[in-house]
């Protein structure tokens, strides 16, 4: 069963548009926090001037307290990777004796063409099979001092 392809712009925008949202609702949070603040000191002005009633102290709004969101904490920059020099191998070319099941038979040095064109119409006509040559790419092995 195949699903729909998502619209990654239409996603993108839905998010973009939750994200002004929730900042303006921090935002009227905020502006609501200041308004309160103004309010409870202009009510201990006047508790101080006048006695309260039993009723009014009754009345009292009873509002719950809002959690504020700590400051966003800028991310750290990533670490670049390091990456390590790939071992360089130097390669030399020899050219190698093969077999119809790509077995190599036998190596000669890359100047010795000739003699693999050679070695490889002799085994032809002895085992009566096709042998053929091909360049092969190998490791040059340096010596170790010790």
């Amino acid at each position: 069963m195949a699903r729909r392809i998502l619209n990654r712009k239409d996603m993108r925008a839905d998010f973009e548009a939750a994200e002004r949202q929730k900042q303006d609702d921090d935002e009227e949070v905020v502006d609501e926090e200041a308004e309160n603040d103004e309010d409870e000191e202009e009510e201990e002005g006047e508790e101080s001037g006048e006695e309260v009633d039993e009723e009014d102290a009754g009345e009292e709004e009873v509002r719950p307290a809002k959690k504020r969101k700590a400051p966003a904490k800028e991310p750290k920059p990533k670490a670049k990777p390091r990456s390590r020099a790939a071992k360089v191998t130097r390669m030399k070319v020899v050219w190698g004796v093969f077999n119809n099941s790509n077995q190599r038979v036998a190596v000669y040095e890359y100047p010795k063409r000739k003699e693999a064109d050679d070695h490889a119409a002799r085994l032809t006509a002895d085992k009566k099979s096709t042998h053929f040559v091909q360049p092969v790419k190998e490791p040059i092995e340096e010596k170790k001092e010790t």
